[in-house]
Order: C-alpha cells, then structure tokens, then sequence
C-alpha cells in the first residue's frame, strides 16, 4: 500500500536512462501553481542528505551541494520550495513542513511506495530491453496508473538564444547531447562531457582558447555551474509549453486526493 501523505504528490519520470526533458516539464508544471514544491535526489551533488536549496526565490546553498538539476529549479521557480533528498519521503515531509500545497517529484515513476499522480516521458528506443542489455529501467506497472505524455504532442519544446555571439563553442554536460541539434544556431566546434559533469575553469578556458571562440553556448544546465568561472557564456534556454489539459490531470487529482490542499 502506497504511502497517503495528505497531499498532492505529482511524479514526473521515464522509464529509459537518460535524458528525457523532465527538468524543463516540472518547472513548466510547478510554474503554474502557487505554493509548489519540488523534490528531487539532486543526483551528481557533491552532498549527502536532505538540504532546502531555495526558499520561494531565495537560494540557500550553492550548486555543489544542491547538484545542477536542483539549482536549475531554484533560479527558475521563484515563488517554490525545491529540496534535494535522497530518501524523498523526507523530503515530502519538509516540504509540507514549509507549507507546500503540493509537491512535484523529480524522476520518481520508481518509488511506488508513495501515493501520487504518475506522469511518464515517453522515449523512442529501438532497443525495447530493460538494463543490463537495453536503456529500460523498468516497465509500466500494469497495477498502476500512470499518465503517459509524449514530446511534440502533449509538449513541445521552447528554445531561447541569450547573449548570443559571432564564434561560440558549444559546451554541454547532459545526457543524449545530440538532442540539442534540432534547436542549434551555427558554432565552431561541439564538446560533449558526461552528464552531470564537474566542470573546472581550465578545461572550460581551454575549449575557448583553442577555438577562438567569443563565447561557450551552453545549456542551463551547464550555465549554473559554469558562471561561477567568469568567461563569456551563450545560454540555449530550453523550456516547454504545456497542453492545458496537463494541467485538469493535475487539478482533478488534487480534487479528488488531496485532503488539506
């Protein structure tokens, strides 16, 4: 029996490892309703436990304690609470603590033991396996809900170019780089580094001295974590526009389930 923590929990995940757009789909989610919060592991962090990364705008610790995706949602999400924990049912619990009025788990399809409203990314793959031998995590419970959504039908992606200049290098640190092909202007060179990937200075300086480049195109991924270096960043701001009967799911559920909302 799941866990009823009398109040609305929203999960948002994919079933494949890798990159699926479920960072720029709980802002988008979270976005619309006042006193959210989101809760995520915070994987690739340099800390272990639960830590309060933002207070409805107000940034408590720095990128390598929250971890890139965390420190994504708490510039973004101003009028949130974002938490990282581990073990997310202390983290739900903390964020009701801060009076959240409901919750948005980060890539959570997989912890069943909690009560909440499954939203599940759909990912092409032509290898339909799960690990070790294909990129599925697992498959969808057919003892359970869950509210399938797929790119380009339930959301579409929205791409700004910020800071924009004559040569850039791209420089990224995501999973399945090549998704950005579609939305890229015109650089010099592409480097690609390990999802979640612990930039220093020198690397970075090294990829815009070889080059020439007047500046590193850069996703918010790689932006929250590269600023602090000081060198002329290009920001690829991916965001999402969601179909507004996304949103009934949500606003149902949280009629039907949630007590104290």
């Amino acid at each position: 029996m799941a866990e009823d923590f009398d109040i609305t929990v929203v999960g948002v995940g994919n079933l494949t490892v890798g990159g699926s757009g479920k960072t720029p789909l709980v802002t988008a989610l979270a976005s619309h309703y006042e006193d959210a919060a989101v809760v995520l592991r915070g994987y690739g962090r340099e800390s272990h436990g639960l830590f309060v990364v933002s207070d409805r705008g107000k940034i408590l610790c720095d990128v390598a304690t929250s971890g890139d995706e965390a420190m994504i949602y708490a510039r973004k999400l101003q009028n949130a609470v974002v938490i990282v924990s581990e073990d997310r049912k202390a983290g739900i619990k903390r964020a009701k603590e801060m009076g959240a009025k409901i919750i948005f788990l980060d890539d959570a399809y997989s912890k069943h033991e909690i009560k909440k409203l499954d939203f599940v990314i759909e990912v092409a793959s032509k290898n339909s396996s799960c690990l070790p031998s294909g990129p599925f995590r697992e498959r969808l419970w057919s003892t359970k809900e869950a509210v399938v959504l797929k790119e380009g039908v339930d959301f579409k992606r929205v791409v700004t170019l910020q800071n924009k200049s004559d040569k850039m290098s791209l420089l990224t640190a995501i999973a399945r780089p090549q998704r950005l092909d579609a939305y890229l202007p015109e650089v010099v060179s592409k480097n690609y580094f390990e999802d979640h990937h612990a930039f220093v200075k020198d690397e970075v300086l090294e990829i815009l001295e070889r080059n020439a480049s007047d500046s590193l195109l850069v996703t918010y991924k790689d932006f929250v974590k590269l600023e602090q270096f000081g060198l002329p960043l290009s920001l690829l701001d991916l965001d999402v526009q969601v179909r507004e009967d996304i949103f009934k799911i949500i606003d149902d559920y949280r009629g039907k389930y949630a007590k104290k909302d």
